[in-house]
C-alpha cells in the first residue's frame, strides 16, 4: 500500500454555460475550483481505521508500540493481579503453590537474608566427588533439577513418527552463546571472553571458592567448555531439524558411553523409552572421554560455575548484579535490569508456567469466548476446503489431500486439552530461590512425561497466559491460547463482524500455511512427505513471485525512500491475503444479509489488529530482519486486493485503496 500522497486533482469546476460578454465576465468572480472529495478510507484505511489509537499512542522516544505488544502487556498485568490475589488469598493447592512462590520472589529482604542457601546442597553434591564414576550421576542430578550441564537433554516430536515425543540428546552445556567464540581470535570476540572469564571469576567466589584458588578454578573452567565447544556443531548446522534427528537404541547407550552412563541418566529423568536422538556421537564421545580423564576438581569447578550461572537471576543482589551485568548488559544490550515483579514473573513461567496457565485460563477465559472462538475457526476451516479448488493452486490429488488434512485438523481453544500432574513439594515463602528449584524440578519431571508413544499432543509449546495463535504443523491442530481472546483479537463487546475481521482472518493466516509451501510437507496422516507435484510448487511458486512484486514496490513506514523486502516478507504476505481473503468467506457464510456495514466493521476489526508506533531506528532493524510486513501494509495491503473493500467504503477504482482489477492479487480467486 503506497504512503499517503497528494491527491491529483484534475476535476475543475464548470464555468456557467451561458456565454457572457467579455465586460460581463470581467465584472463577475470566478467560482472556486471544487476539489474532489476522496474518503480517508479509500486513501490510507490504516491511518483511518486507528487514528484514535495513534492519537492515543504518541511515538515512543525509542523501539516501538503496538496494539498487539499493549494485549502482551494487558496479559500480564493480567498474571501479576493473579498472583497477588493468590498470595492473598488462595483459592485452590495450585494457587497455594503460586502465590508463596511469588510472595518468597517479591519479598527481596527475605532473598537477601536466604543468601546462597537454595544452592547449597547441590554445592555440596559437588563437593562430594571424588573420581570419574561420580561424575556422571551428578551430571544426572542437575539435569532432574532443570540445570542442563555437560549436555542437552529434551523432548521433541519424533520425526518418523510425529504422534510421539523423542528424548533428544543435544550439545550444550556452554556458557556463552555460541561455540565459536571459544575458538575466534578477532578482538571483539576476545574482549567478550575476557569479560566471561571476569562473570566467572565473580560466580565462583559467590559459591565460596577461596579467592587464591579464583584463578586456577576459572581457568579450568573455561579450558573444560572450550573441549565441550571443539566438538560441537556450528550453529548454522543445527537449523534444520533434520540434523538434530538421529535414533538409537537406549539399550546400548551405557556400553558405548560407560563414563556418561548414560543408561542410568535416563532411568534417573524417568525416561524408559526404548528410543533417543543423538545427532552428534562425536560430542558425547568427546564427553565420556573427558569424564574418564579429566581431573575430578575440573569437573567440580566446571560444575559450580554451571549451578550458579543458572541461578544466579533467583539469588541475593551481588548474584543477581553479576549475572545482569555479563548476559544483561554485555550479551543483550540491556541498560537496566527489569523491575523486580517482572523478574519474578518471568520466573514463575519459565518454572512452573503450566501452574499459572491453568489458573489464568480459569479466571479469563469465558465459555463464551471459547465457543465463539471455536465457532469462527471452524467456518474459517470450512471455507479454506471450499476454496482449495479456485485459482489454479491445486490439482486433483493435491486438493483431496489438503482437503483431507483440513478434515482432521484439530481446533484447540484456550488450554492444552490434557492437564498435568500438579502434585509438588510444598513451597514456602522463605525462599524464592529454592522454590525455583522445586518448580523446576517439577517442570523437568512434566517435560520428560512427553516422551513416549501417543503423547505428542500431551501440551502446547507456548503457555494459556502467553498471546499465541499458530497453527502447529507437526500434529495439524490450530491452537488459540487463553490470552489471545481479547481485544483488539476477539473480544465478547467486540461486533460479530469486527470478530471475523480480526481473530477470523489471524484463523484463516494459520491455517493456510496447513497447505502452504511448508505444509506440503507433512500429509493428512501426518507422514513427512512431500504431498504437491509439479503443478502445485509451479502455481504457487507464480503466486509467490507476484506477491514479493506487489509488496517489493510498497514504501516502508517511516523510512525515506525505502521499500518493504518483498523477498522477505513473501510467505507471511501470501498468509495475510489467504487469511483475508478466508475470513472473508466465512463472514459472508455466517452472515450473508450483513451488507456494507458488516463488511466496513469486518476491515477495521483486521486493520485495528497491526495499529503501531515505530521509530525510525526501529524501522531501519525491522525492514532488514522482520520477515512480516511493517503493521501499515499488513493493515492497507490485503484489504486493497478485495472489490468488497471498496464497495464498503464507496471507493472508485483508481483511488490507492482500491486498485484496477487486473493489478490485484488473489490467492484464492
Amino acid at each position: 500500500m503506497p504512503t499517503p500522497r497528494p491527491l491529483a486533482l484534475a476535476l475543475i469546476a464548470a464555468l456557467v454555460a451561458s456565454l457572457a460578454s467579455p465586460a460581463s465576465l470581467a465584472a463577475k468572480k470566478k467560482p472556486a475550483p471544487k476539489k474532489a472529495t476522496v474518503s480517508p478510507a479509500c486513501t490510507d484505511f490504516y491511518a483511518e481505521a486507528n487514528k484514535g489509537w495513534l492519537a492515543a499512542n504518541p511515538m515512543p522516544s525509542a523501539g516501538a508500540i503496538s496494539a498487539l505488544g499493549q494485549l502482551t502487556a494487558r496479559a500480564q498485568q493480567q498474571q501479576r493481579d493473579l498472583l497477588d490475589g493468590a498470595m492473598g488469598s488462595p483459592q485452590n493447592n495450585v494457587q497455594k503453590l503460586l502465590g508463596d512462590f511469588w510472595a518468597s520472589g517479591l519479598d527481596e529482604a527475605a532473598v537477601e537474608q536466604d543468601g546462597a542457601a537454595p544452592v547449597a546442597p547441590l554445592l555440596k553434591r559437588i563437593d562430594s566427588i571424588r573420581k570419574a564414576k561420580d561424575v556422571a550421576p551428578a551430571i544426572a542430578a542437575l539435569h532432574q533439577v532443570g540445570i542442563p550441564v555437560a549436555f542437552g537433554f529434551n523432548a521433541d516430536v519424533d520425526l518418523r513418527d510425529l504422534d510421539r515425543h523423542l528424548g533428544y540428546f543435544t550439545q550444550g552445556g556452554l556458557g556463552l552463546p555460541d561455540p565459536a567464540y571459544y575458538t575466534r581470535t578477532d578482538a571483539d570476540t576476545q574482549a567478550l571472553v575476557a569479560r566471561y572469564a571476569d562473570y566467572i571469576r565473580k560466580i565462583l567466589a559467590l559459591t565460596g571458592v577461596a579467592q587464591k584458588d579464583i584463578e586456577t578454578q576459572t581457568a579450568l573452567v573455561l579450558d573444560l567448555e572450550k573441549r565441550i565447544a571443539a566438538a560441537a556443531r556450528p550453529l548454522v548446522d543445527l537449523r534444520d531439524p533434520r540434523n538434530n534427528f538421529a535414533p538409537v537404541a537406549t539399550a546400548g547407550l551405557g556400553k558405548q558411553y560407560k563414563n556418561l552412563q548414560l543408561d542410568a541418566f535416563l532411568k534417573v529423568q524417568g525416561v524408559n523409552d526404548d528410543t533417543v536422538s543423538l545427532a552428534n556421537p562425536a560430542m558425547f564421545a568427546q564427553l565420556d572421554a573427558l569424564v574418564g580423564s579429566l581431573k575430578p576438581e575440573e569437573w567440580q569447578a566446571y560444575l559450580r560455575w554451571r549451578v550458579g550461572d543458572a541461578m544466579a537471576p533467583y539469588l541475593a543482589k551481588s548474584w543477581r548484579n553479576a549475572a545482569f551485568d555479563f548476559r544483561g548488559k554485555v550479551l543483550l544490550g540491556q541498560a537496566e535490569p527489569a523491575p523486580r515483579w517482572q523478574q519474578v514473573l518471568d520466573a514463575i513461567n519459565l518454572a512452573a508456567g503450566p501452574m499459572l496457565g491453568r489458573e489464568y485460563a480459569a479466571k479469563h477465559l469465558s465459555d463464551a469466548s471459547r465457543k465463539q472462538a471455536e465457532l469462527i475457526a471452524g467456518q474459517v476451516r470450512d471455507a479454506l476446503v471450499q476454496n482449495l479448488g479456485r485459482g489454479g493452486l491445486f490439482g486433483d490429488a493435491a486438493r483431496a489431500e489438503a482437503q483431507k488434512k483440513l478434515e482432521r485438523l484439530r481446533i484447540e481453544i484456550g488450554t492444552p486439552r490434557r492437564d498435568l500432574d500438579y502434585s509438588v513439594q510444598p513451597m514456602g515463602r522463605g525462599s524464592f530461590g529454592g522454590n525455583m528449584l522445586i518448580a523446576s524440578t517439577w517442570r523437568h519431571r512434566e517435560e520428560m512425561k512427553r516422551i513416549g508413544r501417543g503423547n505428542a499432543d500431551r501440551r502446547w509449546d507456548v503457555l494459556p497466559q502467553q498471546p499465541a495463535l499458530a497453527y502447529d504443523l507437526a500434529h495439524n491442530r490450530l491452537i488459540v491460547t487463553a490470552a489471545m481472546l481479547q481485544a483488539p483479537v476477539l473480544d465478547e463487546a467486540m461486533p460479530p463482524d469486527n470478530q471475523y475481521g480480526a481473530f477470523g482472518a489471524l484463523v484463516g493466516h494459520e491455517l493456510s500455511h496447513a497447505i502452504d509451501d511448508r505444509g506440503r510437507h507433512v500429509d493428512a496422516k501426518g507422514d513427512v512427505r512431500d504431498w504437491w507435484g509439479a503443478g502445485e510448487t509451479a502455481a504457487w511458486g507464480t503466486l509467490s513471485g507476484k506477491v514479493a512484486t506487489l509488496y517489493g514496490a510498497l514504501p516502508y513506514p517511516g523510512l525515506t525512500g525505502a521499500k518493504v523486502n518483498g523477498q522477505l516478507t513473501r510467505d507471511e504476505d501470501i498468509a495475510d491475503l489467504a487469511g483475508l481473503e478466508l475470513a472473508h468467506a466465512a463472514l459472508l457464510a455466517a452472515h450473508p444479509d450483513g451488507g456494507a456495514q458488516a463488511d466496513k466493521a469486518f476491515y477495521t476489526g483486521w486493520a485495528q489488529l497491526w495499529a503501531q508506533q515505530v521509530t525510525a531506528d526501529e524501522a531501519q532493524i525491522r525492514a532488514q530482519q522482520d520477515v512480516r510486513a511493517p503493521g501499515p501494509v499488513r493493515a492497507n495491503a490485503p484489504a486493497m486486493q478485495q472489490a468488497a473493500f471498496g464497495a464498503a467504503f464507496a471507493c472508485k477504482i483508481g483511488t490507492p485503496m482500491q486498485p484496477k482489477a487486473e493489478d490485484r492479487v488473489i490467492v484464492f480467486p
